[in-house]
């Protein structure tokens, strides 16, 4: 270890390094301290290497520093008090630094480069973040976009919804731009990107426009047997899938991604995973269901039950199956969007056929794989004459 050696500067000594070489010179580097009267007691504190560019004069304008601060009673009075207040300093500048960035993102930032990219890693179907994506490339960027997001006033979702109903968007839509939009709030909130207030959250000023985008149209037994038997005619493929809807309630999305894995026809029971609801459910084969599938060809238990010709995943309900609609007759003079059939009548109709046979409400909520009963009591009217009946048995048994 090398000695300690003094400066001529009071209070100041150092050590030099055994090897080291530092400067003009090729001199031995040196390790500089600073030693003081502290309470009485004798404290020594390391100012730095003069490789570092510490020197025995800035050692000894830091020690007169801490001297001058003991006799006059303000600031730091060690080397220690010192680097602390200016770490602490450092710290609170980093965090005004880092609260006027946040404060300067705006909506299309926080949309982009965060909401975005987090809403694609979570979201099972693309769809969902694509049409969020086109809402706010449409609608709520050119309103938004630009403003972070503490200076979004209700007046402005006011215009994203004023522009929407002007050039005729349906009142779901309306309401999916401002849920986007509160989602985006939400995901800063939660992130530490933003602190203020959700402007279309519950608390927010801005009414959702009411509506009613409840699909009330189901088939009749013999329109179900109309459509299943033209859509045999022109795809056995799209006839398996629907036939499969309409017997099972499964959703489009659900029918696509359906794999052989979750097919067991020995105990007639196909298992549901990553649905809506994220607990999944069990579907229940009727004896056409299993049939259907056993007449398909099947393939390794990782595989779909219906892929597309590339056997891959399907996207969306085959124009097929509108065609076929078309071609007997099934939406002829119906303007009314919820009154047309789609695929998704098909789940409707399995419900409401459920709801007529007699079925208690509780199981068809199961059944459809609903979180709350209150989406499923649409149905509840259905089974009015089952209730009536009840109660004629009643009044016969007494």
């Amino acid at each position: 270890m090398a000695r300690w050696i003094k400066s001529k500067h009071p209070g100041i000594r150092y050590r030099e390094h055994d090897t080291r070489r530092h400067g003009v010179g090729n001199k031995p580097d040196r390790y500089y301290t600073i030693f003081y009267k502290l309470d009485g007691k004798m404290a020594e504190e390391a100012v730095g290497w003069a490789s570092q560019g510490m020197t025995e004069k800035r050692a000894s304008a830091i020690l007169a520093e801490l001297q001058e601060n003991r006799r006059q009673g303000t600031g730091p009075r060690t080397l220690k008090e010192k680097r602390g207040i200016a770490a602490a300093e450092r710290q609170e500048q980093e965090e005004q630094d880092k609260q006027t960035a946040i404060e300067t993102l705006t909506f299309s930032d926080i949309f982009h480069t965060k909401y975005l990219l987090h809403t694609q890693a979570n979201r099972r179907n693309p769809r969902s973040w694509k049409s969020e994506e086109s809402l706010f490339r449409i609608w709520i960027g050119p309103v938004i976009g630009n403003k972070p997001l503490g200076d979004i006033a209700p007046i402005d979702l006011e215009k994203i919804k004023k522009a929407m109903a002007t050039a005729g968007r349906a009142g779901s839509s309306i309401v999916y731009a401002l849920a986007v939009v509160r989602q985006v709030f939400n995901y800063a909130l939660t992130n530490d990107l933003y602190t203020g207030k959700n402007q279309a959250g519950p608390a927010g000023k801005v009414n959702r426009p009411k509506f009613d985008n409840k699909r009330t149209r189901y088939l009749s037994r013999e329109e179900a047997t109309t459509l299943l038997a033209q859509l045999a005619v022109m795809s056995q493929n799209v006839h398996d899938m629907a036939l499969l809807s309409i017997h099972t309630g499964m959703r489009a999305d659900e029918v696509f991604s359906l794999t052989w894995a979750d097919v067991c026809i020995s105990t007639g029971i196909i298992t549901l995973r990553d649905t809506k609801n994220p607990k999944g459910r069990p579907a229940f084969m009727t004896e056409a269901v299993k049939a259907m599938l056993q007449a398909r060809t099947k393939s390794a238990p990782a595989g779909l039950v219906f892929p597309d010709r590339n056997g891959a995943k399907i996207k969306q309900a085959s124009d097929t199956f509108n065609r076929a609609v078309d071609k007997i007759g099934l939406n002829e003079g119906i303007t009314e969007k919820r009154q047309r059939v789609t695929f998704h009548t098909l789940r409707h109709t399995f419900a409401s056929w459920l709801v007529e046979s007699g079925t208690d409400i509780y199981y068809v909520m199961k059944l459809l794989g609903h979180s709350d009963i209150k989406l499923t009591m649409r149905y509840a009217h259905l089974g009015e004459n089952s209730l009536k009946t009840a109660v004629q048995r009643m009044e016969a048994a007494g």
